[in-house]
């Protein structure tokens, strides 16, 4: 919804203004979805603010200006707040903060020799925890900053929030009760890492950080929550017992309790404040969270008491926001990338347009669902944003200047390298080439193929795997094994004894367990526990080959897609070739070399869940170990788990075995249990 142009008659304008930025907060707030920019939102809210106080007789009760926020949702409980959660004025520049200051002191003249703080202003979700007598036991989001949503057991599975308090050793009592707010959010690492892993499942990514945390915490399951990389700082005391005079004292008297505090500094005057947003703002780029800005607050909470409020906002702090990274330009095509996996995934070729001093050409359109939903079209201008590290990304078009000639994007039938079928399963958003011999895959498919988890040819990197592609002297995996010392000896880098050494290598894997073999051939959804489970099952690569979806569908762990991504790789001709061509090689196909009747196999048919920094081995290693006793290791912790190795800082798989009453084993256990 947006405010195309503005209305002769004062009033008309102004009630279009409130209705659309209620419009937004409800798609930011309620839906978590917002369909323009903070920069655009912050734009109608300043428009709405100045034709109020040019005509404050057309100012309502009912007016965003005079609301904390949006609306809470319906799927939770409602939670009333102790007292206000209220928002911030904006300022844009440091002009803007120097006129914030000018106001305040106006009206309190010991504003003039006051100190301030500044925290930066991270990009997530507001959340209000209770504490009584030390323990946690409500959390709500904020809501319309009156009445929240009861998130607790969400909550609850976010580890950097204390259960209870004091965590650290000193002689802090707890208060009998305390409320704090703070934000929650997902750093920029994490969010690429669970996009990443989300992308390769064939599941739907994430368009940013922010909506991600809240859509997270916001889950019916906690279960989910808990899965999701969460984390919590907070900033802010909103009822105690406690006396404290100054914000740095309570951000201190926060630590001391064990509360993951937002970084801060305390300044005597503005100006080394202002010195040190423009700072923060040069390492934007670098700071490990999405920060729109920064938050500067009067540091004495006596004076901040008596500025009070106005409207929604405390005159005693300001949000100065970062100059936008955000901006419109052409999208000239629409091209396609073919991954590892054959996932095929669109990006936007765009003319190119500088966004915080980084010329942007290309930029990430998440999967073939987001243009249709967003109904982006060749030769739109679009929003197109870029966060940080975070890849630039798409936002969405801007229809309203559309001229008729944008065409629709229709996604591929076929793979754009290799030309064979593309294929897409029930359910998942992502569209697949499963032709393993398709180019685009080749290096990332023999890297797999090659890597320490699957057939472990040692010495065989990532470069000579590109030197091997870039020579053609490889076109798929199994060409490895007819490779000779004299064409090695062609490339960089290669002499005799090198040569002749990664030579062995490549011939001993022929000899590799099958459930190895299985994991290398690079099936989609079929990790190391599954190839394992498929070995034990069929005992044969030509058995398997055969299975039906029943049998499949009969181990456990096994879905419908994943059973059915199974039997199409199988069904490709290019890959019944390539395994032909593996058993020409002299590569094993059966079970017969996972000979493990020497070592006692105590551990058959026992599941292990694996969590935490071990001191001793490598995970990798106490997984064979397990393994090579005949149990199984998972990813997750369930019903069908016997036992769980800790490692240091564990996660939350050790919460739920907890709950489950799973057995809890630690390095030594393992050892010990195996004598």
């Amino acid at each position: 919804m947006k405010i195309n142009q503005k209305p002769d008659n004062e009033k008309m304008h102004l009630e279009k203004l409130r209705k659309a930025i209620m419009y937004h907060n409800y798609r930011y707030h309620v839906l978590d979805d917002p369909v323009i920019s903070d920069f655009e939102y912050d734009q109608l809210f300043l428009e709405l603010l100045r034709i109020e106080d040019a005509h404050p007789e057309l100012l309502s009760p009912d007016s965003p200006t005079q609301r904390v926020g949006g609306v809470p949702s319906k799927m939770f409980t409602k939670v009333q707040h102790p007292g206000a959660i209220l928002s911030l004025a904006n300022a844009f520049n440091p002009k803007g903060i120097e006129d914030w200051l000018d106001r305040i002191k106006k009206l309190d003249k010991r504003v003039e020799g006051a100190k301030f703080i500044v925290e930066p202003k991270i990009d997530g979700l507001t959340v209000v925890l209770h504490y009584k007598n030390g323990s946690f036991f409500l959390g709500a989001t904020r809501g319309d900053g009156l009445i929240g949503e009861d998130v607790t057991q969400n909550l609850r599975t976010v580890r950097s929030l204390p259960l209870s308090i004091p965590l650290l050793d000193n002689d802090n009592t707890p208060p009998d009760e305390i409320v704090v707010r703070g934000e929650v959010f997902i750093e920029k690492n994490d969010f690429d890492s669970l996009n990443k892993q989300l992308s390769e499942a064939g599941e739907k990514t994430y368009q940013n950080p922010r909506n991600t945390a809240s859509g997270s915490l916001r889950q019916l399951d906690p279960a989910v929550t808990a899965n999701r990389p969460l984390k919590l700082l907070i900033y802010d005391v909103v009822r105690t017992s406690e006396s404290l005079v100054t914000r740095g004292e309570m951000l201190r008297y926060l630590e001391s309790l064990g509360f993951p505090v937002i970084s801060y500094q305390i300044f005597d005057n503005i100006y080394s404040a202002i010195q040190a947003y423009e700072t923060l703002y040069s390492k934007r780029e670098t700071l490990p969270y999405e920060a729109d800005g920064v938050v500067i607050k009067i540091d004495d909470l006596a004076i901040s008491d008596d500025l009070g409020i106005v409207g929604k906002d405390p005159r005693s702090a300001l949000a100065v926001k970062f100059p936008a990274q955000e901006v419109a330009t052409r999208l000239n095509d629409i091209g396609i990338n073919v991954g590892r996996t054959g996932v095929i995934t669109p990006y936007a070729i765009l003319e190119p347009v500088n966004i915080g001093g980084v010329i942007v050409r290309q930029a990430t359109l998440h999967n073939f669902d987001y243009i249709k939903e967003k109904d982006i079209r060749i030769s739109d201008q679009v929003a197109v944003k870029r966060a940080g590290d975070v890849i630039p990304y798409v936002i969405g078009p801007i229809k309203e200047l559309r001229a008729g000639n944008e065409c629709e994007f229709s996604p591929p039938d076929v793979c754009p390298v290799c030309g064979q079928p593309l294929e897409h399963i029930d359910e998942e958003v992502a569209i697949y080439c499963v032709n393993t011999s398709c180019l685009a895959q080749l290096v990332r498919n023999v890297e797999h193929y090659v890597s320490r988890s699957a057939m472990d040819i040692d010495g065989l990197g990532i470069k000579i795997v590109e030197q091997l592609v870039e020579n053609n002297l490889i076109g798929s995996v199994s060409d490895l094994y007819f490779l000779s010392k004299e064409e090695l000896l062609d490339l960089d880098g290669f002499a005799n004894k090198k040569a002749e050494k990664l030579i062995r290598a490549i011939q001993s894997s022929k000899n590799r367990p099958l459930s190895k073999l299985i994991f290398a051939l690079g099936i989609r959804s079929v990790g190391e526990v599954t190839a394992r489970d498929l070995a034990d099952k069929f005992q044969t690569l030509e058995a398997l080959v055969l299975a039906d979806k029943n049998s499949l569908l009969s181990i456990d762990g096994i879905g419908p897609n994943t059973a059915q991504a199974i039997m199409d790789w199988f069904q490709q001709k290019n890959n019944q070739q390539l395994l032909e061509t593996l058993q020409m090689a002299g590569v094993c196909l059966t079970t017969k070399h996972e000979d493990s009747s020497s070592i006692n196999q105590v551990y058959m048919g026992t599941t292990f869940v694996i969590t935490g920094t071990l001191n001793n081995f490598s995970r990798d290693q106490v997984k064979a170990f397990i393994e090579e006793r005949g149990g199984k290791v998972t990813d997750s912790v369930n019903k069908k788990t016997n036992y769980i190795v800790v490692g240091e800082n564990p996660g939350s798989k050790l919460i739920k075995a907890q709950q489950l009453n799973i057995n809890i084993l630690y390095e030594n256990d393992l050892i010990s249990l195996d004598k």
